[in-house]
């Protein structure tokens, strides 16, 4: 669990509600189910025209990254890709077909099946990098729908409170309803702006730093993997690896 990102919700929400409060305007100044409409609704409603099907549902299915990222321990991977190295030093590259069966992770599981194969370090980098591309591209398309949310949300604010306003015209003739009105119009606004702010930019924020982080060990993988094709001593790799490390 990432706890920043934990936090960071508790205290947007605290700003919002315990600003409202301390201005005088109250919880339920917050409440207003029209503005959550158009702005939520609306927003959500935008980024479903904007972005592909399979983007969308990606996205969703990454969401869960903001507060619990992927687990990355590139010490721990430096220290398997050295043991992968002893193995094919000593015993040959055909001796990690074992390793290729018990791995898990099918980034790495592919690497170590083209060094059994006997592929060459070219073939290995090329194949792997494709996918590499492939996959941060995906993953990046997915992190700019918050981005993309957070772009839209503002604007929708901006149309729920001339909504609001427009409404607040039709009743002039009663200045007891003017007051009330304009607040409620401006919700909309506070809607929009907090939620692109918040959170909808934040989260493709931390989305994309997560990605980064992935990206960085799956090239240190397939640098540990051309290495090991390579025939390279050991203790050379593992020297060239911890070059990635903070």
């Amino acid at each position: 669990m990432d706890k920043l990102s934990l936090i960071g919700v508790v205290l947007a929400l605290f700003a919002i509600v315990g600003g409202s409060i301390l201005k005088g305007a109250g919880v339920t100044g917050l409440l207003n189910p029209a503005a959550f409409v158009i702005v939520l609704v609306g927003t959500l409603a935008a980024i479903m025209v904007h972005t592909p099907m399979a983007t969308f549902k990606h996205a969703l299915k990454i969401l869960r990254w903001a507060f619990k990222p992927p687990q990355h321990d590139p010490q721990h991977l430096i220290e398997r890709i050295v043991e992968w190295s002893g193995i094919a030093r000593k015993q040959g590259l055909l001796a990690l077909e074992a390793t290729v069966e018990s791995e898990t992770d099918p980034f790495l599981k592919k690497g170590l099946q083209m060094l059994v194969d006997g592929a060459e370090p070219d073939a290995i980098r090329s194949i792997l990098e494709v996918e590499l591309q492939t996959r941060e591209h995906f993953d990046q398309q997915g992190a700019k729908v918050f981005e993309g949310m957070g772009i839209y949300a503002p604007t929708l604010g901006i149309i729920g409170a001339v909504l609001g306003l427009m409404a607040v015209m039709k009743n002039l003739a009663d200045p007891s309803k003017l007051g009330s009105g304009i607040a409620a119009a401006f919700t909309a606004t506070i809607y929009g702006i907090a939620s692109a702010n918040l959170f909808f930019l934040p989260i493709s924020a931390k989305l994309k730093a997560a990605i980064a982080e992935q990206t960085r060990l799956r090239e240190m993988a397939i640098e540990g993997l051309i290495s090991i094709s390579q025939g390279e001593n050991p203790r050379n790799i593992e020297s060239k690896l911890k070059g990635y490390l903070h």
